[in-house]
């Protein structure tokens, strides 16, 4: 087949790629409970193993379902970058990343570089002793500018990938109309010439000798 195997190292690396750079953001993530990256992230690691797969055993469907899927993730990273630059309304101070089951927000706002965290007590009378403020302050970038970073990265490497399984699609469909026309040319040149029309004529019986 003209997929050879330098194209399928290409695609064993850019995969490794892919998710190497979903389980490094699915780490955080979890660190910071944000629940609807978690699940994007899951299946974005699932789908690039089918894709994988696909490659591999010269399946186009599955990688159908990976350039389909890689669509929606592409949409859904520019939708997180439009939710932490606020864009169009979005604010980045909403528990949208949670589903509004919890308060928490991006791992990377007390733990960014060079972030210095610190847990304030109020003095405020009527507070509750166990009640406590977080302070951060001295980040050299701000958490909303990390998650766009790492947003960035995903679409990119998306976007390559979207490419390169069109790419093989197209191949692997070459690939079966040449199969498909070189049978038919087998099937055409080994079939047998008709056999003449032989006329055939009663035989006399020949009596027995006594």
């Amino acid at each position: 087949m003209h997929f050879c195997s330098t194209s399928l190292k290409y695609s064993v690396d850019l995969s490794f790629r892919e998710q190497l750079a979903a389980l490094e953001r699915q780490i955080f993530d979890f660190l910071g409970f944000q629940w609807a990256p978690i699940l994007g992230n899951f299946l974005q690691i699932i789908v690039v193993i089918l894709g994988l797969f696909g490659t591999i055993q010269f399946r186009p469907r599955y990688i159908v379902v990976y350039t389909v899927w890689t669509a929606l993730w592409v949409t859904w990273n520019v939708f997180i970058i439009c939710f932490y630059l606020e864009v169009g309304g979005l604010s980045k101070e909403t528990d949208l990343m949670t589903f509004n089951i919890s308060m928490h927000r991006s791992w990377w706002r007390e733990h960014g570089p060079g972030c210095i965290r610190r847990v304030v007590r109020p003095s405020a009378p009527g507070i509750l002793d166990d009640y406590s403020y977080v302070s951060v302050t001295g980040c050299i970038i701000d958490f909303q500018y990390l998650e766009v970073i790492h947003s960035a990265i995903q679409i990119l490497l998306s976007l390559i990938g979207f490419v390169y399984a069109c790419y093989v699609i197209s191949i692997f469909m070459e690939e079966e109309d040449s199969f498909d026309f070189i049978g038919g040319l087998d099937t055409y040149s080994y079939r047998q010439p008709p056999q003449e029309h032989v006329e055939l004529k009663p035989v006399k019986p020949v009596g027995r000798t006594k």
